[in-house]
């Protein structure tokens, strides 16, 4: 019998948001809480861990009336990392929920601890009375460093033969609807030149002059996204757009650069494909800029890092969750969204995948971040009429 403590969403919103779980920190203590209230209600749960081991994923699942575990069913996700607070000015301690008026204040609270405590609030009721399908719970690591936690739950689950129909991902959207996202690729540029007094350029190479070269291309691709618009899109911009965000290189005016680092960001519309702009900006760098580099000198290179990959959400006309969803809200379509979410890597898992959850993303990585508590009132009765509906047949297995 369970014999965990029933919690409301509120009080374990104060539980997460406590717990500084900043990306470039461990979400161990936060996953232990997670684990330990799981099993104070006998609800299994599997951890993978990031390769340095000082964070986890966690992934919980409520067996349906069946028992069944593995096949079908519904998962909740949403991820435990925040964004650091250092450099902001915050009106009270980020990470203690404070109340202000109709405000839930702390790091967190909106993106996306507020949906995660709703989600959590919900497993007392649902261990005494189950889903005739499997309700899975996902909490990840490293969203805000690209999505970079996820992938290794993913994989754990298809190891098992976990297979979800299905994936709600919580992010902040105001409870409303959303089929689609760009998808976010960084890059890095690693360029090795051949340092020399500038009184001599012949004898050095200059690796900034290579990546002069490279931020040519990938202008050039960003240039050629504009024909490729879609009209009456909720997409701002409504294309795919490449940046280039950061560039280092150099030590003197007057010593020919023998290293130069640049990255870049490529936010990916569903219509348009990673391989095909980025192979094009690869395959100058192989045929072109390469080759200049060792015609000056052999030791000369370039070196083309991937630092992130998330695809991007796309939008299903088939999609049972997506019209439930849409049902039970209200609303009369789904949005799209600029930022990348892991719901893309959710879809290209196999799952019928939305995003949908309590918050504004306006308040994201925000100081003084908050989220309006009505949200989280809306939030638990979208999730109990979603549990009422999957109790009377929909989305079947």
């Amino acid at each position: 019998m369970p014999i965990g403590e029933s919690l409301t969403a509120r009080a374990l919103l104060d539980r997460l948001v406590a717990f500084p779980s900043v990306s470039s920190d461990s979400n161990l203590d936060l996953i232990r809480f997670i684990g330990d209230y799981l099993d104070g209600w006998g609800v299994p749960w599997r951890l993978s861990r990031s390769v340095d081991g000082h964070k986890a994923n966690l992934f919980a699942t409520i067996p349906a009336t069946s028992g069944e575990t593995r096949r079908g069913g519904l998962v909740l996700s949403g991820h435990t990392d925040v964004v650091p607070v250092a450099s902001q000015t915050w009106s009270s301690d980020p990470f203690t929920v404070t109340e202000r008026g109709t405000r839930l204040y702390g790091r967190g609270t909106s993106d996306m601890k507020g949906f995660c405590a709703v989600a959590l609030a919900q497993v007392p009721a649902l261990v005494k009375n189950p889903l005739p399908v499997p309700l899975h719970f996902a909490f990840s690591c490293d969203e805000e460093t690209g999505c970079q936690g996820v992938p290794s739950l993913l994989a754990d689950l298809l190891a098992e033969g976990i297979a979800p129909r299905a994936a709600i991902i919580g992010e902040p959207t105001l409870m409303q609807v959303v089929n689609s996202h760009k998808g976010c690729y960084v890059v890095e540029a690693l360029i090795t030149g051949i340092p020399a007094h500038s009184s001599q350029p012949h004898r050095g190479v200059s690796a900034i002059s290579a990546a002069a070269k490279l931020i040519a291309a990938i202008e050039r691709e960003d240039a050629a996204t504009l024909t490729r618009q879609a009209a009456n899109s909720d997409f701002e911009p409504p294309r795919s757009s490449l940046t280039v965000g950061m560039i280092q290189g150099g030590t003197a005016t007057n010593i020919i650069p023998g290293f130069c680092r640049l990255a870049w960001d490529l936010r990916l519309a569903p219509w348009d494909r990673a391989e095909d702009i980025l192979g094009r900006i690869y395959k100058v760098v192989d045929e072109e800029i390469r080759p200049g580099l060792k015609a000056q000198h052999p030791d000369a290179d370039i070196e083309i890092r991937p630092i992130a990959t998330v695809p991007p959400l796309r939008p299903d006309p088939a999609s049972a969750i997506e019209r439930l969803t849409l049902a039970l809200t209200g609303h009369n379509r789904a949005i799209a969204v600029s930022y990348a979410t892991e719901a893309g890597l959710f879809q290209q898992d196999g799952m019928d995948t939305i995003i949908c959850g309590p918050g504004s993303i306006d308040q994201a990585h925000q100081p003084d971040e908050f989220i309006e508590a009505s949200e989280l009132v809306a939030c638990d009765a979208f999730l109990g009429k979603l549990f009422e509906k999957l109790r009377n047949g929909a989305l079947g297995g």
